[in-house]
């Protein structure tokens, strides 16, 4: 406290015990020289090994600056980290607005230093593509920023095209063909995040340096995460498409097994009566007596039946022509969720044949 006189008579009776001073009262004529209270701070600092914050200030400026760079931490996180490290150095702490101000203007000159140098790293000519983004299209209620940045919501042919359709408009941009060097990753992510959710109206009114910062590290960003949407790691898996092609085609020949079952059915019966009567056949047996197996045979009327032997071939051509083409006949026959996507997979795709 500032003044000794507002330090409860508790607390003074106390520690007069523990340095032995007998009247705890002449605590009040602590204030009546203005030069005791600096002095003796002056020797606990001494006693210590305390340095004072004037020592320090410039070497806390260049470790602030470069925390502030690389991980662009919020003035919040900085102001603790900058206080933890004072008092691990033993200096004493200044003012608590003293050292928010300070952080304060080394954050916002890390910042400004970030964009200024991804502003740098633009072309004259570079630097209208990321501002036509932020334009909306006649006829359209959302700017190419806010289309581009969203990605595919479902499994489905139509999807699957839009999406490899989103990554030719990303990379036609050719903004992931520029090299930053010495950009912190986390940094570069922390842009491309603020340029994901913000409104394009809003970065309208930033800065040129900022706006078109933002949209590099935004674009750069959506370079890679919208090839990530058309593959596996996004919503349209071509391997869930054909998955669900071969379980429908699955389904189809699963509804064929009944009429073939039917077909053979009675050709079963007829086969059976013949096994269970080979032992009782020979070669004198009449085959003009009707009651004989092998006439019974012979008249069945499904021995010369053309439409179950057609159903039955039918169904063998089918099974077989399954086994040899594997997923590709499922996929062409199942066009409710590639016919969208199959041309344009023929006109941007080339697929090798052995």
């Amino acid at each position: 406290m500032p003044d000794p006189r507002q330090v409860p008579a508790e607390v003074a009776e106390y520690l007069a015990g523990q340095l032995d001073i007998e009247d705890a009262s002449c605590l009040k004529l602590y204030g009546e020289r203005d030069g005791t209270a600096r002095t003796h701070a002056g020797e606990i600092q001494e006693a210590g090994g305390w340095r004072d914050f004037a020592e320090v200030r410039e070497e806390l400026t260049g470790w602030l600056d470069a925390r502030a760079w690389t991980t662009g931490d919020g003035p919040k996180a900085l102001f603790g980290a900058a206080a933890g490290r004072l008092r691990e150095g033993r200096v004493l702490l200044p003012g608590a607005s003293r050292l928010a101000r300070l952080v304060g203007s080394v954050r916002e000159a890390a910042n400004q230093r970030l964009w200024d140098t991804l502003y740098g790293m633009l072309s004259v000519g570079q630097r209208a593509v990321p501002d036509s983004l932020l334009t909306v299209p006649p006829g359209e209620r959302v700017s190419e920023l806010d289309r581009l940045r969203r990605g595919p919501v479902r499994v489905s042919g139509p999807q699957m095209k839009r999406a490899l359709e989103r990554v030719e408009e990303i990379a036609a941009l050719g903004m992931g063909a520029v090299d930053v060097p010495g950009i912190p990753p986390g940094r570069l992510a922390e842009l491309s995040r603020y340029g994901v959710d913000g409104k394009a109206s809003l970065l309208r009114r930033h800065s040129s340096a900022r706006r078109l910062a933002t949209l590099l590290a935004t674009t750069v960003y959506l370079t890679s995460r919208a090839v990530d949407d058309a593959g596996p790691a996004g919503g349209a898996d071509p391997t869930k498409l054909l998955a669900r092609a071969e379980r429908e085609s699955a389904k189809g020949k699963l509804k064929t097994l009944p009429r073939v079952e039917r077909a053979s059915a009675k050709p079963a019966t007829a086969f059976q009566v013949v096994f269970d009567t080979t032992s009782e056949l020979s070669c004198a047996d009449d085959v003009s007596d009707p009651h004989c197996p092998v006439a019974e045979f012979n008249a069945s009327p499904h021995v010369g039946d053309d439409s179950s032997a057609r159903c039955r071939r039918r169904h063998r051509n089918r099974v077989a022509q399954g086994a040899d083409d594997g997923h590709h006949d499922p996929l062409l026959t199942t066009p409710r969720d590639t016919a969208g996507v199959r041309p344009f997979l023929s006109d941007h795709l080339v697929v090798g044949l052995d």
